[in-house]
């Protein structure tokens, strides 16, 4: 019988050897699971496009963060829902807007548990952008002070974490220099630096009631069909003083987060985006796949890509597969 091969299945004999040899391993310190809440009503209501996902009032936040902590996930990500909107996104830097009131009522009764603050304007101005408009422009600069005051009005109220990502050129630099004007010298920036104008974030505008009421977000977005965009904008805000740098969406850009991991040394967080969720659903609903299967293959893909962190919707439903 010839030799001369290699035989790389020695190295897969068995489950025991698999293990031995597995270069990556998803656990729950690898997830930040998105939490929506509103400031009204007194029931959550689940996203039609996301089952199992809910918009929960502050009145019944404690007792999911309650589900959350038996989980084992360590840091939860905030988006708000508020009562009003209005022409600046005033309840995204009000004290005591919804962002904030769910970070006091958080880190009250859990404050083991990060908090990261989505610092964006979309889902509270009635036109649905991520800055500042003049009839249909996105004003860029007059934007950065309005996100800058958001960014410290959530420290204030207790986050660990601010997450900007409204993709405004300069971001990064105005709210580090808000921060450490107002003292908060300590708080890390999670960028949302690589981020695209996706078809994927359909089922999110639907959960965060935050759709632009014209045109699109593609003059501040990125383009899907561009690469070396995401170097120019990573390089950008880690220049700018971020100290994470997120890659969203994931599935369909895992050869982006890949090149950010080559590039960088801060932390790659891969965002597991709203329709990469729904679509997983609805076929597993349908019978077309095996769920569990499904997911835990996905996010160890972005493992695998280079992700330090995965921001995912499924991180309840893996604490359940990870504790059979």
């Amino acid at each position: 019988m010839t030799k001369n091969f290699d035989r790389h299945r020695r190295l897969r004999s068995s489950r025991a050897m698999r293990d031995l040899v597995r270069e990556n391993e998803l656990s729950m310190r690898d997830f930040i699971y998105p939490i929506f809440v509103k400031e009204f009503g007194e029931t959550k209501t689940e996203v039609p496009s996301m089952p199992g996902v809910y918009q929960f009032p502050l009145a019944l936040l404690e007792e999911e963060m309650q589900e959350v902590k038996e989980a084992g996930i360590q840091a939860v990500i905030l988006f708000g829902i508020p009562k009003e909107k209005d022409s600046v996104g005033t309840g995204a830097f009000h004290d005591h807007g919804v962002v904030q009131n769910a970070t006091r009522i958080i880190k009250k009764a859990f404050p083991e548990i990060l908090v990261v603050a989505d610092t964006c304007l979309c889902e509270f101005t009635d036109h649905g952008h991520c800055g500042l408009v003049r009839g249909e422009e996105i004003l860029n600069d007059e934007s950065l002070e309005v996100l800058k005051k958001t960014a410290v009005s959530q420290v204030e109220a207790g986050a660990d974490i601010i997450a900007p990502s409204n993709m405004m050129d300069g971001f990064v630099t105005a709210i580090r220099e808000g921060l450490d004007e107002a003292g908060y010298i300590h708080i890390p920036i999670m960028s949302y630096a690589v981020k695209y104008a996706s078809a994927f974030y359909g089922p999110f505008r639907d959960a965060a009631n935050g759709a632009p009421q014209f045109g699109d977000r593609k003059t501040y977005q990125m383009d899907p069909a561009n690469r070396e965009d995401a170097f120019r904008e990573a390089s950008s805000d880690e220049a700018e003083g971020a100290d994470f740098l997120i890659v969203k969406p994931a599935l369909s850009y895992l050869d982006i987060v890949r090149d950010i991991r080559n590039t960088t040394h801060l932390p790659v967080v891969a965002y597991n985006v709203s329709g990469e969720y729904a679509m997983v659903k609805a076929a597993a609903h349908n019978g077309w796949i095996d769920e569990e299967k499904i997911v835990m293959e996905m996010l160890l893909s972005m493992k695998r890509a280079g992700a330090s962190l995965i921001i995912t919707y499924f991180a309840k439903d893996v604490a359940k597969y990870l504790q059979k």
